[in-house]
C-alpha cells in the first residue's frame, strides 16, 4: 500500500494535530495541501492521555476546547508564605488531550489518518518516504514532499540533563476546599531533594474538584508507589483535603536539558514539538512554542517556501536556561527559594513573557537581578568548560 501526499506528519500529539489543522486551514485563495497523519496503533508507542497548560493574552484558538482557565497564580515558599498574583491580560489555560483531539476532529475532515508504526524515514531527492508497518504486520509506504516528525527524540548530548517527572490525581472532595480562580503553580511545602526541587501543583476546576500533582526536577523518576505516597502526603498533610475520591490518575516525564535540537533531519524531513526543541528547558512548558512553530511551518507550506521550523526560543533565553539547569543540578541554586523569589519580586506579566521567551534584554537583566547572583555567576563561569555528553 502506497499513499502520496504533499505533507506527512508522524505522531498525533499536540504538535502533529496542531500542524495538521493549520495546514488544512489556509488563507483565503490558497489551496490546502494534502496531508497524511501517521499515528501509532494503540499500545506502548502511543502516549497516554495528557494535560497541557499554557497562558495566552486574551482569547485563543482553542478556547472552546479548554477544560478551565484562571486569572491568578499562587506560589508558596517552603516555609509557608504565599504569593498570589493577578495575570493581568493573560489567562492560564488547561487543555486535556482527549478533548483537544475530539475538538479538532471537525476541523480535520480533509485529513487522511492512518495507524501504523514508522520504521524509518527515507529522505530522497524529490521528497521523503515513510516506511511503515500496520498493526496487522502489513507493510505500507507514505510518500510526501515534506515530512514532519513529532515523535519523542532520542536523548542528545548535553552538559546538563534533568527530568521533570510527576504523578497526578484528579480528585473530588466532599466539601468546597479549592479556590477555583487561582492555580497553585508551585507549592514548595514538600520534602525538597538535595539537588533539583519538588513542589505541589493544583489546578482547581470547581470548589470540589482539581488536578493535584506532585512534581520533581531531578535526575531520575520515582516508582509508581512513590508518587502515590507523595500525593497522599501532599493531599492529606499539606492541603488537608479531608475525605476525597481519586477519579483518575496521570503520570509523566518531561526532559529538561541544554542539548541542541536540530529542526532539520534531512532535505525534506523536519522535527517538530519536543523533537524540535519546543520544551522550555527551565520549566517544561511546550504548548505555546508548539503553536508558534506549527503556525510558521504552515505559513511556509502555504506560500511554497521551505518549511524549516523556527527556533522555539532565542539563544539568549536558552543560555540563561542552561545556567539555571546547571545550578539546580549541582545544588548551587536552591530551586524552591529561587522560584519563590522570582514570583514574589517580578511582575507576573513580565515573568510569563520571560518564560515564553518574549522579553527584551533589558527586561532579562531586571529579572536576573532578582536571582542569587553569585551562585549564578559561578555556574555561568564554569559552563563553557563542560563537555556535552550522551545521556
Amino acid at each position: 500500500m502506497v499513499s502520496q501526499c504533499d505533507v506527512a506528519i508522524v505522531g498525533a500529539g499536540a504538535a502533529g494535530l496542531s500542524l495538521a489543522w493549520r495546514l488544512l486551514s489556509p488563507p483565503a485563495g490558497v489551496p490546502a495541501p494534502s496531508v497524511v497523519l501517521v499515528d501509532a496503533p494503540p499500545g506502548s508507542l502511543r502516549p497516554p492521555e495528557r494535560t497541557w497548560c499554557y497562558w495566552e493574552d486574551g482569547p485563543g484558538e482553542y478556547d472552546d476546547l479548554v477544560t478551565a482557565t484562571w486569572d491568578h497564580l499562587r506560589v508558596r515558599a517552603a516555609d509557608g508564605p504565599a504569593t498570589t498574583r493577578s495575570l493581568g491580560r493573560f489567562r492560564y489555560k488547561m487543555l486535556r488531550s482527549p478533548l483537544f483531539e475530539e475538538g479538532l476532529r471537525p476541523r480535520l475532515t480533509a485529513l487522511t489518518r492512518v495507524e501504523a508504526v514508522v520504521e524509518r524515514i527515507e529522505d530522497r531527492h524529490d521528497g521523503a518516504a515513510l516506511v511503515c508497518r500496520t498493526s496487522g504486520g502489513a507493510p505500507m509506504s507514505v510518500r510526501a514532499r515534506w515530512v514532519f516528525d513529532s515523535r519523542p527524540p532520542a536523548p542528545a548530548p548535553a552538559r546538563t540533563a534533568l527530568l521533570q517527572h510527576f504523578g497526578g490525581w484528579f480528585v473530588r472532595t466532599q466539601g468546597p476546599v479549592f479556590q477555583p480562580d487561582v492555580v497553585e503553580l508551585m507549592d514548595f511545602r514538600t520534602p525538597q531533594p538535595r539537588h533539583g526541587l519538588s513542589f505541589g501543583y493544583v489546578l482547581p476546576t470547581s470548589p470540589r474538584e482539581a488536578l493535584v500533582e506532585y512534581t520533581e526536577f531531578g535526575p531520575s523518576v520515582l516508582t509508581e508507589q512513590a508518587y502515590e505516597a507523595a500525593l497522599r502526603q501532599y493531599t492529606q498533610d499539606v492541603l488537608r483535603l479531608g475525605p476525597h475520591d481519586v477519579l483518575a490518575r496521570e503520570q509523566g516525564v518531561i526532559p529538561l536539558t541544554d542539548a541542541r535540537h536540530a529542526p532539520r533531519a534531512g532535505r525534506h524531513v523536519f522535527r517538530i514539538g519536543a523533537a524540535g526543541g519546543a520544551i522550555r528547558p527551565s520549566t517544561g512548558y511546550a504548548f505555546s512554542a508548539i503553536q508558534r512553530q506549527t503556525r510558521a511551518v504552515a505559513a511556509a507550506v502555504h506560500h511554497h517556501r521551505t518549511p524549516v521550523p523556527p527556533a522555539a526560543y532565542t539563544a539568549r533565553h536558552l543560555a540563561m536556561d542552561a545556567i539555571l539547569l546547571r545550578g539546580l543540578a549541582t545544588g548551587r541554586v536552591p530551586g524552591a527559594s529561587f522560584f519563590s523569589r522570582l514570583f514574589r519580586t517580578v511582575p507576573a506579566e513580565r515573568l510569563l513573557r520571560f518564560l515564553d521567551g518574549e522579553t527584551h534584554p533589558a527586561e532579562d537583566v531586571l529579572i536576573g537581578l532578582r536571582t542569587p547572583i553569585l551562585p549564578i555567576l559561578r555556574t555561568a563561569a564554569g559552563l563553557p568548560f563542560l563537555a556535552r555528553a550522551p545521556r
